[in-house]
């Protein structure tokens, strides 16, 4: 069979991890493959229950408009069915507390909103719709523990029951394309070797950022604001962040996070001490006044790397990553739900363009593309903090004047519509970086003033 991956011939595909990414790519898979098989070391839960396989599942999670936008063309109705559970919708600057750069941004009509409900919430609705095509089949509490081919082709996976008392050899599950969708935590360089075949370059950046989480419930003692949540970002020279947004049953996530050396704590009291290192006791009282109700989760693998299958070298064609086995990112900038998201709509596109042949590599390159702008953004924004390490934390030519010119954006978005606007569409990957150097942009980035700003914590909306 030719490496053709759009082409009829493709009878049986086979996605390694049933998360997000998985899914949407099981998704856009079922268009093209008579059978998809899905392959996850987990159990899954019946309900939307965290599981072990998504060990960030616990923490903050934001649906930011670009993958919002893409969920709606893989799963049309997807949003209002994800807010007809209850999922809130935030619109920033509008609902939102902000410190940023030094300033508290105004909080001014809505340039974009966030979905912030539960990550377990969402991906069960995404399984449900998912699972629901009969051409998908779901295999449960299995490993993948090595392809079958060689380094031309992939034909396969080697799989294993897991569990307790569940020695068994692994057996073989034939395919024409193998999609590896296992996350952060990839094993593909160890099959790819077992096959002899090369693992890709891996760009890695590293700021040791931790952070810790916990569950709370506003009380009648927490302030009087119509703020749906508060965002402290952290800088060079202020590290610290923390961030409160709502559930949509009551609840509020609470996320403090430090550089390496400096983690936040996972224990009770020392968290809300941890609080207390924030630029404004803002959410310090917050948590104060509120009430915990449920215990503190550490999480600390937070590095961005970036696996570079579209370079060359002796890989099979077959052969796809997507989702965080492909690009992960620092989380604390809400990105990996929406490139899984926008990564299946490369995936789509590629695999459906009629002007040019589906190869594994041009597939593959695709995908990357549709992750480039969220790791120019964490990459970019990471490699100028203390502490960075890894080979792309090194400074590119054009980086101290790309620098300049965001600073002089991030200044004005603080109390400037006309900026806030597309530096929002550009962070929420709705919009390309490029937007933000727009001629009307660019005249008031470069000669507009920087805006009055709030003196204090913003509680109440713009009149």
């Amino acid at each position: 069979m030719a490496d053709d991956l759009g082409h009829r011939a493709t009878r049986h595909a086979v996605v390694i991890g049933g998360s997000l990414a998985g899914l949407l790519a099981a998704r856009v898979l079922a268009e093209h493959a008579e059978r998809v098989t899905v392959v996850e070391r987990d159990r899954i839960p019946e309900g939307p229950e965290a599981r072990p396989g998504v060990p960030q599942g616990r923490h903050l999670h934001v649906l930011i408009a670009g993958g919002q936008r893409a969920l709606d063309e893989l799963l049309p109705g997807f949003m209002a069915e994800l807010g007809e559970l209850g999922a809130p919708r935030v619109g920033a600057p509008s609902d939102m507390v902000q410190w940023q750069g030094g300033r508290w941004f105004r909080r001014m009509p809505a340039a974009t909103h966030y979905s912030t409900g539960p990550r377990p919430q969402l991906e069960w609705l995404v399984r449900q719709r998912v699972l629901a095509d009969p051409r998908i089949e779901l295999i449960e509490g299995h490993e993948t523990v090595g392809l079958i081919g060689d380094s031309s082709r992939v034909r396969g996976i080697r799989l294993r029951e897991r569990g307790a008392g569940t020695e068994k050899e692994p057996r073989v599950l034939e395919a024409d394309l193998v999609v590896d969708a296992s996350g952060r935590s990839t094993k593909a360089a160890d099959w790819l070797a077992g096959i002899g075949a090369e693992a890709p370059h891996e760009e890695t950046l590293d700021t040791g950022l931790a952070y810790s989480t916990r569950v709370y419930r506003s009380t009648a003692g927490t302030p009087d604001t119509d703020a749906l949540g508060y965002f402290i970002v952290p800088n060079p020279s202020q590290t610290y962040s923390g961030v409160i947004l709502p559930l949509g049953d009551g609840r509020h996530l609470v996320t403090l996070s430090g550089l390496r050396g400096d983690e936040p704590p996972t224990e009770e009291g020392a968290f809300e001490e941890y609080a207390k290192r924030l630029p404004h006791p803002v959410v310090s009282d917050w948590l104060a006044a509120a009430e915990p109700v449920s215990p503190v989760y550490g999480f600390r693998k937070t590095a961005n790397i970036r696996r570079r299958y579209d370079r060359p070298g002796r890989r099979p064609a077959g052969f796809l990553a997507t989702g965080d086995a492909l690009c992960t990112f620092n989380p604390i900038y809400g990105q990996g739900m929406a490139v899984a998201a926008l990564s299946a709509v490369a995936l789509r596109r590629a695999l459906a363009d009629p002007k040019r042949t589906a190869t594994t590599r041009r597939v593959q390159r695709a995908m990357l593309d549709a992750s480039r702008q969220a790791w120019d953004i964490s990459a970019g924004a990471d490699k100028k903090m203390p502490g960075a390490t890894g080979d792309a934390a090194r400074p590119a030519p054009m980086d101290k004047v790309l620098g300049w010119y965001l600073h002089r954006v991030e200044e004005r978005a603080a109390g400037d519509p006309a900026v806030d606007t597309p530096f929002r569409g550009a962070i929420t990957l709705a919009t390309p970086l490029t937007s933000l150097f727009a001629p009307a942009v660019a005249k008031a980035v470069l000669f507009g003033p920087v805006h009055a700003t709030p003196a204090e914590p913003p509680l109440r909306r713009d009149a």
